[in-house]
């Protein structure tokens, strides 16, 4: 008989999760709390608009594209995408902008242009970190469970390049002498929901990622990953479960053998958690069962920001908006301190917005566009409760924010909106303190600090997504799943020779059939 293996929540390590262990012969069952797939990798309709919920920046392909061929799919196929060119722009509040390009000449000319200083200081910068994710790579594809993981032969080649003690800003400040610069190569911590400045040098990887592999748009939005995902594996024989919020697990010893919802029970060999880490555990497990991950130990724990988001149904378009735009506060420093460590809002603060319907057409009824935007606040705290008043004001200052990029009275052309405040990530979605980026990613939770993938304090149960290693983001979420799935298919007994399966062309030319003129 199959090994049954229960996955709570279809986020997109849930769904990887499941598509490979179908492929290893298990019977595979996702029960998710809402009526869609995705968690909040997905996209919403709202009166004929399009947005997408949680992530607009689509990165580093090869993960997802490596997990796709080895269960006998190709990614690009399955899902049409647009490399993006500019990547995004980024405006700084205390004057000028940069128009990030993968063309490596037009990036040196317009750093040039800004700061003179700085000439020749990208191609230093990408030969570096082009180093530095080569000796890094086998560390974010690895399993980290003790102390002893540390020692290992990878991990001490890779640490000269990764300056442990030096953070992301200081980092980039040896490359870039204008603050300018070193912001634009390392405000990509906030995709981790840090500050550059507390964040760990390591995640200088991150904006050599998007230069070296692309910035990505999957027509129709990020939740078309999703949809697609569930919709293959749902072909390989797995049951998905829409609207179906588990309740709890029946326990022998500290082995759940049941997972519950309100309609009916589930056997399981084995068990997935794909929610929110911090908010599953405290909900689903009972205290005395955890060891170290007790609901005193999560408390204690250093949790990312939170974001104010908009989505916004507008008349008319912006054409001269590119895709994506990061504005910098004026005062960056302050901006950071203010949401990680005062833990009041910011009344100048940083914001995105996403103008997609310059790449994606279909995002928006004619003669109209969407225009996505973010400022990341704090995670849910005492200082800042977010009732109607709040939410109004915040509301207004996010409009007048756009105004400084030019969009002239945004408020006047807006046919349908939503708006979801931390309030709403912590009520609506389960994250623990409204967190939208988990687990904050600073050494003291890192690698074998991080809640492990084959979960420590319960005895078959695993973890995926950002709560577990390697952390946030897509690319290493969809990298959690093949983890935790090289350590479940052997425990179960089932053959996982397919999850060695990798590409054998150089990643770039593996990501051509991406670009689309």
């Amino acid at each position: 008989m199959a090994k049954k293996v229960v996955i709570v929540g279809a986020g997109p390590g849930g769904l990887a999760s499941a598509m490979q262990l179908a492929k290893a012969g298990a019977d595979v069952t996702i029960l998710e709390r809402q009526d869609w797939v995705g968690g909040r990798t997905a996209t919403f309709d709202q009166d004929g608009f399009k947005f997408d919920i949680g992530p607009t920046f689509f990165l580093y392909p090869r993960v997802l594209q490596e997990i796709f061929a080895s269960v006998g799919f190709d990614l690009m196929d399955e899902i049409p995408m647009r490399r993006l060119d500019p990547q995004y722009r980024v405006s700084f509040g205390a004057g000028g902008r940069l128009d990030a390009t993968p063309n490596i000449d037009e990036m040196e000319r317009q750093v040039s242009q800004l700061s003179p200083a700085d000439r020749g200081s990208v191609r230093r910068y990408m030969d570096d970190n082009r180093e530095k994710l080569r000796k890094f790579r086998p560390i974010l594809e690895s399993p980290f469970e003790n102390v002893w993981d540390l020692m290992n032969l990878d991990v001490l080649a890779a640490a000269p390049s990764v300056k442990p003690w030096r953070s992301l800003h200081a980092e980039l400040s040896c490359y870039f002498k204008d603050p300018r610069l070193a912001i634009a190569f390392s405000f990509q911590s906030k995709y981790l929901g840090m500050s550059p400045m507390r964040c760990p040098s390591l995640f200088s990887i991150l904006s050599f990622l998007e230069y070296e592999y692309g910035v990505f748009h999957p027509m129709g939005g990020c939740g078309q990953v999703s949809k697609r995902m569930a919709e293959i594996a749902q072909s390989m024989g797995v049951d998905l479960r829409l609207g179906q919020p588990v309740t709890g697990f029946s326990f022998q010893g500290r082995r759940p053998t049941q997972v519950h919802t309100q309609e009916e029970s589930f056997d399981a060999d084995a068990v997935i958690i794909n929610a929110d880490f911090a908010g599953a555990m405290t909900r689903l497990v009972p205290d005395k069962l955890r060891r170290r991950w007790t609901d005193e130990k999560i408390r204690t724990k250093k949790f990312s920001c939170s974001t104010f988001m908009m989505y916004l149904g507008i008349q008319g378009s912006y054409p001269d908006l590119p895709h994506h735009t990061i504005h910098i506060a004026p005062d960056y420093e302050r901006n950071l301190r203010e949401i990680e460590q005062d833990f009041v809002l910011p009344e100048d603060p940083s914001f995105y917005v996403q103008n997609a319907c310059v790449t994606d057409s279909s995002l928006a009824p004619q003669d109209c566009s969407t225009l996505y935007v973010l400022l990341p606040v704090p995670h849910a705290h005492e200082n800042i409760v977010w009732d109607e008043a709040t939410t109004s004001r915040y509301r207004e200052l996010a409009l007048k924010q756009l105004a400084k990029e030019g969009l002239g009275d945004v408020g006047s052309r807006i046919v349908t909106e939503r708006i979801i405040t931390p309030r709403t990530w912590e009520e609506d979605f389960g994250l623990y303190r409204g967190a939208t980026f988990n687990l904050a990613h600073n050494l003291g939770q890192m690698l074998h600090k991080r809640p492990h993938n084959r979960f420590e304090d319960l005895e078959g149960v695993y973890l995926v997504g950002g709560g577990t290693h390697p952390g946030s983001g897509l690319p290493v979420i969809y990298e959690s799943s093949r983890i935790t799935c090289k350590q479940l298919i052997p425990d179960l007994g089932l053959n996982g020779d397919f999850l060695t399966q990798t590409s054998s062309s150089p990643a770039n030319k593996d990501l051509e059939p991406c670009l689309q003129a």
